[in-house]
């Protein structure tokens, strides 16, 4: 088993690197290895094989750091959005999917089985590309996240209807829903018990030592994921939770950046696997239906996001760029399907056709939503009737967004704390970053905003809100702590000034770079003044210079 696993790696190490000298996703190249290592290949990889625990894990993991990206402050603030446009494009893709199903002449329940697959987008795809091109945080990121989410529940929700109608007793459906629902409800109850009197303390400890944190952050997933299904529902509603108990804290960052590498990892066993589950049995024969539904899914679930978002008050870029998150199906629709199959209610036709869908459309959509600024600049001159005339909902959105930090402060030692706090009383906004939980507690207690995260981690830094801030400082002791901060802030497109705080002479020698824009040397410059130049800086009008581009 060893030898093939290896090889499994050798294989998807040659053909991703075959795809990234041709510049093509890594997402389609792994799908790719699925498919040579397969049953319709090299048969290496079976459903009873440890790739997919790897990959169930994989999956864990990434529904466990979106869960994290929602903050619950976000949740209220998106959720309207959010619901409106999860719940209209379920609804018009049912109603439509199954319009076209009768129309290619399937019977009623093979068009509805289909057309309840086409509504479900593949979050882990889309959450990994938004991801790569880092625009989770964006605007049209936050709010896809949100209605993907909206149609995992969607997920959960008909596959627990599906399987049971298995029931041999009448009513016994209603019954395995009901315990399904009850077990949900318990886990959110046990959530909030240990969100308000475990975790806390837990994250405290753990974050000592990085290696710990991760562990922790990990064990915690997988728990809370094996709990789901012990409690009738799926392991990607209880990964998801396990990371949203976690969104609120200090630490949600830099438990983010610490299993990013880790999920890359495990993804490309999740890809490997999926392309190893697809059927080509019969595709010949399902390949007109396939080409109807994948146009489809292509064109009509982005138009009616769009069309959703429009009437709401959200500007057409917005509407458009979170439509071609829904330009796919995903893994669960092939899941779905084959429950139906499973319990006799659909034959494997349905399967083949499906299968097809969502090789084709995820594809495409990957393309699509990776050169989405391009695809939007060639349909601009079409989107006029999809937007208001005043998009208010967007506007209050810029507005406080307007609130993010002007300046961040790393390190919060004793000149860093007092730093932070000077320039906020001096009404500039800011956020302070230190890798010791104890200090972001204490900053936070005194009412500071203060987050959790390591100036090394180059995955934290580009998480931060760096895109209105006007000054990084670091307050840092180690010049090579300070160099790495700088390296990342070049890696992130940073745009501000970088001020650097030396505490000897000999820290020059180091030969920082980049260049930062203004030295401060604490046993000469009290943390008061440093505030003040800072201050006088920003008063400054802006110039041209980018922090990064020598």
């Amino acid at each position: 088993m060893f030898i093939e696993f290896a090889g499994v790696l050798l294989i998807a190490a040659v053909i991703g690197l075959l795809a990234a000298r041709l510049r093509q996703p890594m997402i389609v190249a792994f799908i790719v290895v699925g498919i040579v290592v397969g049953p319709a290949g090299a048969g290496w990889v079976t459903e009873t094989e440890p790739m997919e625990l790897l990959a169930q894990l994989g999956v864990t993991v990434l529904l466990f750091l979106v869960g994290l990206k929602l903050d619950p402050a976000l949740v209220r603030k998106l959720g309207p959005v959010a619901l409106a446009t999860g719940i209209g494009q379920l609804a018009f893709t049912i109603v439509f999917g199954y319009l076209l199903g009768r129309a290619l002449g399937m019977d009623s329940i093979k068009s509805l089985y289909v057309a309840v697959a086409l509504t479900f987008s593949s979050t882990i795809i889309i959450v990994k590309l938004l991801s790569d091109k880092r625009e989770l945080d964006t605007l049209h990121g936050r709010i896809a996240t949100g209605f993907l989410i909206v149609q995992d529940i969607a997920v959960v929700i008909a596959m627990m209807v599906i399987g049971s109608w298995d029931v041999g007793e009448e009513g016994g459906g209603f019954g395995s829903v009901a315990i399904g629902l009850g077990g949900l409800l318990l886990g959110l109850g046990f959530l909030y018990a240990a969100v308000r009197w475990l975790l806390p303390h837990a994250l405290r400890l753990a974050a000592s030592s990085g290696e710990l944190l991760l562990v922790f952050s990990v064990a915690w997933g997988a728990t809370l994921a094996a709990a789901g299904e012990m409690l009738g529902f799926s392991k990607e509603v209880g990964a998801f939770l396990a990371g949203f108990a976690l969104a609120a804290t200090s630490f949600r960052e830099a438990v983010g950046a610490r299993l990013s590498g880790l999920r890359d990892f495990l993804l490309l066993f999740f890809f490997v696997d999926l392309g190893a589950r697809l059927e080509f049995a019969d595709l010949g024969a399902e390949l007109p239906a396939a080409i109807a539904f994948s146009i489809f899914v292509l064109v009509g679930n982005p138009l009616i996001v769009l069309i959703i978002m429009a009437s709401m008050g959200y500007r057409r870029r917005t509407g458009f760029l979170a439509g071609l998150t829904v330009a796919q199906i995903s893994e669960f629709s092939v899941i779905f399907i084959a429950m139906g199959v499973a319990l006799g209610h659909v034959g494997s036709s349905a399967l083949s056709l499906v299968t097809l869908v969502g090789l084709v459309t995820i594809m495409l959509s990957t393309y699509m939503i990776l050169y989405s600024e391009r695809l939007y600049a060639l349909c601009q001159p079409l989107l006029g009737p999809f937007e208001r005339r005043v998009p208010f909902r967007e506007q209050a959105w810029e507005q406080a967004e307007e609130q993010e930090p002007d300046v961040v402060v790393y390190g919060l030692g004793r000149y860093g704390g007092r730093l932070l706090a000077q320039l906020r009383e001096r009404g500039i906004g800011v956020l302070g970053v230190d890798f010791d939980p104890d200090v972001v507690a204490a900053a936070r207690h005194a009412g500071l905003p203060a987050r959790f995260g390591d100036a090394e981690d180059v995955e934290f830094v580009h998480s931060l809100p760096l895109r209105n801030a006007r000054w990084v400082v670091s307050t840092l002791p180690l010049p090579e702590a300070v160099a790495e901060l700088g390296h990342a802030l070049q890696r992130s497109d940073f745009k501000g000034h970088f001020a650097v705080a030396l505490r000897a002479p000999s820290d020059l020698g180091q030969r920082l770079t980049p260049t930062p824009d203004m030295l401060l040397r604490p046993y000469e410059d009290a943390a008061d003044r440093a505030a003040e130049l800072i201050a006088e800086r920003m008063a400054e009008p802006e110039d041209e210079s980018a922090f990064g581009d020598e």
